[in-house]
């Protein structure tokens, strides 16, 4: 398994934006679950997994006001 981190900008404390809400949707819609977080998500899943998940994350999250994805990939 492999660990994905991401974080979305523009950062709005307290409220994310659609930018942030559509991306982590749309990575639960691949049927994986986001572990969402204050200053960044996460999720597991596996290396087949891997591409079409960051695909629509950043579909999503550019698709929607994102300015700035930040995604780390590691070993879990």
């Amino acid at each position: 398994m492999l660990s994905v981190e991401f974080t979305i900008e523009p950062f709005i404390e307290g409220s994310p934006g659609a930018h942030v809400t559509a991306a982590v949707a749309a990575v639960e819609r691949c049927g994986l679950s986001v572990e969402f977080g204050p200053f960044g998500s996460s999720f597991s899943v596996t290396k087949e997994q891997l591409p079409e998940a960051i695909s629509e994350l950043m579909r999503a999250a550019y698709g929607n006001g994102a300015t700035y994805v930040s995604v780390d990939v590691g070993v879990a």
